[in-house]
């Protein structure tokens, strides 16, 4: 018997869908001008898990990755309707786009603004969360 996913979230026209297999906690939103570029908003809210607890669950056939040349950047998003999706963030971990979930993101709160220093002159952080003026760097 499996247990139950912590989470699970889908694309919006439902092709690709996915489950997180292990509780999440803080959102990190990327300010930089590639994510604002990527999503056509301020940037990205995502939460980053283990790659073994991202689990596909349709439509792994359907993501289209883009990878910037000459860069480590990279998006994935759905052939059939253009929402992001998760993707690696390293070899060990993955982020998942926040609005793409539909279980299991009652009680989240952004703890993270990173690339604040590349933020759109327009927008307002209006929230608690920590401002970075670059990536974020765990503190010991």
């Amino acid at each position: 018997m499996n247990p139950q996913p912590a989470a699970r979230g889908h694309c919006n026209c439902g092709a690709v869908s996915f489950a997180i297999a292990q509780p999440i906690a803080d959102i990190y939103v990327c300010h930089c001008s590639l994510c604002r570029r990527a999503t056509g908003t301020m940037g990205v809210a995502v939460v980053v898990v283990p790659n073994a607890a991202l689990v596909w669950q349709s439509g792994e056939d359907l993501i289209q990755r883009w990878l910037m040349p000459g860069h480590d950047w990279e998006c994935r998003f759905c052939r059939v309707c253009g929402s992001p999706l998760p993707g690696r963030n390293s070899d060990d971990t993955s982020y998942v786009p926040v609005g793409l979930l539909s279980e299991g993101a009652e009680g989240l709160q952004v703890k993270h603004h990173i690339w604040v220093s590349s933020k759109a002159p327009w927008h307002c952080i209006g929230d608690a969360g920590k401002q970075h003026p670059e990536g974020f760097v765990a503190e010991d």
